[in-house]
């Protein structure tokens, strides 16, 4: 029976990846669609300094990433090399969403190793990230209160200008 799953980069995907008119589907859970990566065509396969370009995080920050376990496993090159496909820009597309957020760090990684987990942390995830959404909604309040109070003073000083300057 057909069912759905999160993938890595936040979206829900259809588990059999199969719609019912028999083409793949991939439905985005966000609100909006992904911004996507101006990825050649037919390659799935990125060095770290492609990833850089492509997502604009340091290389170290990239590594950071995996070591504090936040990016997922990524593949090596038969030198070592790391080798970022798109579902790991996919990903990292999403946690720099996360990051505008302003949700703590410690909590993406907890979000990433809920993914790992499976299905049946979809409640968890589910409340970890409507936590964030109330706290983005405080913040937005926040930020109009403090807006309103910036627009009153530009408009105090604009009046107080003498006239001869108003021109």
């Amino acid at each position: 029976m057909p069912g759905t799953a999160e993938s890595a980069d936040g979206t829900a995907e259809s588990t059999d990846g199969v719609g019912a008119d028999g083409v793949a589907t991939k439905a985005d859970a966000c609100a909006s669609a992904p911004t996507t990566h101006p990825r050649p065509n037919g390659r799935d396969h990125y060095t770290i300094s492609e990833v850089v370009a492509f997502i604009g995080l340091t290389a170290h920050t990239l590594r950071w990433y995996e070591r504090i376990g936040l990016m997922p496993h990524i593949d090596r090159s038969h030198t070592g090399q790391r080798r970022y496909r798109n579902r790991d820009l996919d990903w990292l597309t999403f946690v720099g969403k996360l990051r505008l957020t302003g949700m703590p760090v410690a909590d993406m990684v907890r979000y990433a190793e809920l993914v790992r987990e499976g299905d049946h942390t979809f409640t968890e995830r589910h409340e970890l990230l409507e936590q964030t959404r109330r706290d983005v909604r405080t913040r937005i309040t926040e930020l109009q209160d403090t807006l309103a109070v910036l627009d009153y003073k530009i408009n105090f000083y604009a009046d107080a200008r003498p006239a001869s300057e108003r021109l």
